[in-house]
C-alpha cells in the first residue's frame, strides 16, 4: 500500500517544516506549497488524498482557494481541513459550514498530529464507500 499523499498549504515557512516533518517521520508523502497563487496547479499534479489549508493567506484566502478546489470535478473529492491558528469559540462550526471537510488548530501538537490527519484520511474513506443517498419515494 502507498502513502497516502498530504498537501499543506500554508504561507508561513516554520508552520510547513514542522507539520511536513511530523507527517514525513509518520510515513506520509508530503507536499507544500507557500503561494496559494500556485496551490491550484500543485493540486493538480500532486493528487494529493488530503489538502491542509492554511485560511489567512496573502494573495487568495485559504476558503477561496478551498471552494475553487471543490468547484472541479476531478478534485472536489479531496478532503481540504483547515490548518488555522484561528482559535476563537465558533470558528470551527464558520469553517464547517463554509465547505472545509475538517479543523485543525496550530500550533499543532506533536504527539497527536499524525493521528488527527489520519483521523480525516479514515472519514474520508468511509465516506467513499458509503453509498449514494437513495431519493425518498
Amino acid at each position: 500500500m502507498t502513502a497516502a499523499r498530504i498537501l499543506i498549504v500554508d504561507d508561513n515557512t516554520l508552520n510547513v517544516q514542522l507539520a511536513a516533518y511530523v507527517l514525513r517521520q509518520a510515513a506520509y508523502t508530503v507536499d507544500a506549497i507557500l503561494d496559494s497563487r500556485d496551490a491550484m496547479a500543485r493540486v493538480e499534479t500532486f493528487r494529493p488524498h488530503l489538502i491542509l489549508m492554511d485560511i489567512q493567506m496573502p494573495e487568495i484566502g485559504g476558503l477561496e482557494l478551498m471552494q475553487q478546489i471543490k468547484a472541479q470535478p476531478t478534485l472536489c473529492h479531496i478532503p481540504v481541513v483547515a490548518f488555522t491558528a484561528y482559535a476563537m469559540q465558533g470558528d470551527q462550526d464558520k469553517l464547517l459550514a463554509a465547505g472545509c471537510d475538517g479543523y485543525l488548530s496550530k500550533p499543532i501538537d506533536v504527539a497527536v498530529f499524525a493521528a488527527q490527519v489520519q483521523g480525516f484520511l479514515d472519514a474520508a474513506a468511509k465516506a467513499a464507500l458509503a453509498p449514494p443517498p437513495s431519493d425518498p419515494p
